[in-house]
């Protein structure tokens, strides 16, 4: 009887990019890491694409790609996230579908998804065609072939979004076991109840749809998906494998398929080292013989589905109540926040659904104007998210346009595009699925709610955002503060809203701090520097200038003038118009340097009130990362002065410390805040140094112990891995240089002496690669009697021994 085991992963993530700016911005919450992204993929996605295998004394034997031997689907605004900020992630992910086409008989393991998890029952007809349209024209860009199976987001399911997708050439997906009603054998007209999660889920089964056509259902497992994801089943390599090879039973005459289906972030971000325990229980099922792996389109091809499925329709498998975590207060939540409603979900659906259906008649009768079909054109545009460049937005216009566009009439055609995508970008499902209005998630659909608007009313004039803040304020906020949507919009998402003056004030006060090149980029636009004048006097420095900026999203453009000010510290002041022509712009130019030459700063002030009146600005505009980047650059020297004053107090009064601390009585809680702060930044400094110095590190440590302090270890064992992984990659880059070498071991030897974990993983990741590539040859020069090579062995090696990787695996 032939056994097969196939394991889901959804790897997936929000879209968190800034509307306005294409880029994710600085997440608080993600802490020590810049954003959410960054931290997942930290703590789940690298470590799938290079994942241990250990022995009996764990160390490293081998390092896997997991992504190559499972089914997954990654979602397509994470990957385009990836391919940007972790381009090495990326690769690998995409080297993993290659490899499982090699593995699995021409079928890669990698599958579609919806493109923004947008929940398709909830969606109207246009929108479920277009995130069907969307995620395999992305997927087929990225893994360059047509994708068999497609995910839907949250599994949500209804005869529509199966019948489109068919349609469109997917040969499956895979679903809930609760979401099967009943099912019938080949030949049969006499159908047998599953419902309630009884289907076997060993088979394949095929849903007959409104259009004729079938599409191949797979049921997952019920019960091991949520052992895996709930019940610490990953603990344990080996129980994994033998509880999903649990589902086997004799008593079945027909191929059977043992599979689960979980979140993809379960293995490493939920449950720490899970993605060891996924690949140990691969390797073991492989090693065993228990089963073959395989993934769901070679199954598919070996044992079609004889069975025919009837599917519950608007069901999911995050939602015991069908879809309605999605639009109610079902009482579905993440279940922190006991005393909390969720009777803000159907006000803020209500809100984008009156958005999305208020634009569509506007939509469709400008785009009549400028294309044969706005929404064949809609569907088209996934092509210029792929690729935003000149060329392909021209390509983009050419097959779509009626007639030959104007510059002005190019950009209302992305603005309609961009407002479009921005309106399902607002549908992305957990926008719904946490427990707060003000929570991050919801923020973003807000955000991208705010974005269609924003399009909306410059392309037609009208005044949508009353009308919207008038539903949205409905939605109340289990926050008092917070109150309802409409203060959440105004507090939170208003103030991120950017226009092209708002990236002109940007970048005048940034210029003051960084060197900009006359053609260059902030975040999706770009900027021609026309002429630029900076002046000092003192502390005092002045910036004037004229550039030219240009959404690379729209191609919508302006020409400016600006003049900025900084006196020190936060005192940044400036503005900036419209530039009208080069007689006026001398005139301003030469009034307010010739001011500032006299260091009459009242005057410049003055001036620039005057010259700039409409549009003044502060640091406050500045976008956050760079925001971050200059507060800080302006607060070196205040916190130099604070950290001074610290550590007098600290050092002053360390005896007394000291002593009380021996007497176990408590520390005053003033000269614990001094010895916290000084001790953590020394360390944090030496932690970061250019060559570690473990004397110096330990003695700190030591004072810190006997001092009571608590250290910051989140930010200490971040601010050290990142250190260790910088001299591991000058090794990698020149693995003869035993100065390397050896300063790697000292940084491995000190790591063991710390009260806090360190994450050594990327520098085994170097060790491992250089066993396959320079050992070798170290090895034969060694034994040709080389004393070098045979020194760099023997560092090597006890390298080895530190690091747990065994260099005979």
């Amino acid at each position: 009887m032939e056994r097969y085991i196939c394991i889901h992963g959804h790897f997936y993530q929000p879209p968190r990019e800034n509307p306005w700016l294409e880029d994710v911005e600085f997440q608080e919450s993600a802490y020590p890491f810049h954003d959410w992204n960054e931290r997942i993929t930290e703590e789940c996605y690298e470590p799938n694409a290079m994942s241990r295998i250990l022995d009996s004394q764990n160390r490293i034997v081998r390092i896997v790609n997991n992504y190559a031997r499972i089914s997954f689907n990654v979602g397509p605004t994470l990957l385009a996230w990836m391919e940007r900020q972790k381009p090495h992630v990326y690769q690998a992910i995409l080297e993993a579908d290659r490899e499982s086409r090699e593995l699995f008989s021409g079928h890669g393991s990698a599958i579609a998804q919806c493109y923004n998890h947008m929940i398709m029952p909830l969606a109207n007809r246009r929108d479920k065609y277009t995130q069907i349209v969307w995620g395999i024209r992305d997927f087929e860009h990225r893994f360059g072939r047509h994708p068999e199976g497609m995910w839907l987001p949250e599994t949500a399911v209804d005869l529509e979004a199966l019948d489109m997708m068919a349609q469109e050439g997917i040969v499956f997906t895979i679903l809930e076991p609760g979401q099967a009603r009943r099912i019938r054998p080949p030949g049969s007209s006499a159908w047998e109840d599953v419902s309630g999660g009884r289907v076997d889920s060993t088979r394949a089964y095929k849903v007959r749809l409104p259009s004729g056509k079938t599409i191949s259902v797979f049921f997952y497992d019920g019960p091991v998906s949520r052992a895996v994801a709930f019940e610490r089943l990953l603990s344990n390599g080996v129980h994994f494998a033998n509880r999903i090879a649990g589902l086997f039973n004799n008593q079945r005459s027909w191929p059977q398929l043992a599979h689960i289906a979980t979140d993809g972030e379960t293995y490493g971000h939920h449950h720490r080292y899970g993605d060891m325990a996924l690949a140990y229980a691969l390797h073991y099922i492989e090693s065993q013989n228990i089963a073959r792996l395989t993934n769901y389109g070679e199954f598919l091809e070996l044992h079609p589905p004889t069975h025919e499925v009837q599917i519950i329709e608007n069901t999911s498998w995050s939602c015991a109540h069908g879809i309605e975590r999605w639009r109610s207060n079902c009482g579905c939540n993440s279940g922190m926040n006991p005393a909390w409603n969720q009777s803000w979900r159907a006000p803020l659906r209500g809100s984008l659904d009156w958005l999305r259906d208020t634009l569509i008649p506007h939509f469709e009768k400008l785009g009549r104007t400028l294309v044969r079909d706005s929404w064949a054109a809609r569907d088209d545009y996934i092509s210029v998210v792929l690729d935003r460049s000149a060329d392909a937005i021209e390509r983009f216009i050419e097959q779509h346009a009626i007639r030959t566009l104007k510059p002005s009439e190019k950009t209302t055609l992305l603005k309609l595009m961009e407002m479009q995508r921005h309106t399902m970008l607002m549908y992305t499902s957990c926008g719904w699925f946490f427990d707060e209005l003000s929570g991050i998630e919801t923020i973003q659909v807000i955000q991208y709610a705010e974005r269609a608007l924003q399009l909306g009313q410059e392309l037609f004039g009208n005044g949508f955002e009353a009308q919207f803040l008038e539903r949205l304020g409905k939605a109340p906020s289990n926050v008092s503060a917070y109150k309802d949507g409409r203060h959440i919009f105004v507090r939170f998402v208003k103030p991120t809203v950017v226009d092209l003056l708002k990236v002109g004030a940007h970048y005048a006060m940034s210029s003051l701090f960084e060197n900009y090149e006359e053609h260059d980029k902030v975040y999706c636009y770009t900027v021609d520097l026309q002429d630029y004048r900076f002046q000092t006097a003192g502390r005092a420095r002045m910036a004037l200038g004229r550039a030219r900026i240009m959404s690379d999203v729209t191609l919508e453009s302006v020409e400016l003038c600006f003049g900025v000010l900084h006196l020190g510290d936060h005192n940044l002041s400036g503005g900036l118009r419209i530039f009208n022509n080069a007689e006026t712009y001398a005139q301003i130019t030469q009034e307010i340097g010739e001011t500032f030459a006299r260091a009459d700063i009242t005057g410049v002030i003055r001036m620039l009130d005057s010259h700039f009146a409409s549009k003044t600005y502060s640091l406050q505009l500045l976008f956050r990362d760079q925001q971050r980047k200059v507060l800080n650059m302006i607060l070196d020297t205040s916190l130099a002065e604070a950290e001074a004053a610290y550590r007098q107090i600290y050092e002053y009064h360390a005896p007394l410390m000291r002593y009380l601390s021996n007497l176990n009585m408590p520390i005053p809680r003033s000269f614990q805040m001094s010895a916290e702060f000084a001790l953590n930044t020394d360390l944090r400094r030496a932690l970061e140094a250019e060559h570690l110095d473990p004397e110096n590190i330990t003695a700190l440590l030591d004072e810190a112990q006997r001092a009571g302090v608590t250290l910051d270890k989140e930010g200490l064992r971040y601010t050290l891995e990142h250190t260790i992984s910088r001299i591991a990659d000058q090794f990698e880059e020149h693995p003869l240089r035993l100065t390397l070498l050896q300063e790697l071991e000292t940084a491995i030897n000190l790591v063991r002496q710390l009260p806090f974990e360190v994450n050594l993983w990327k520098t085994q990741n170097v060790y491992y690669k250089m066993v396959q590539t320079v050992y070798p040859d170290l090895q034969n020069r060694a034994g040709r009697g080389s004393k070098s090579a045979q020194t760099w062995l023997t560092h090597f090696t006890a390298l080895g021994e530190d690091l747990r990787v065994r260099l005979d695996g």
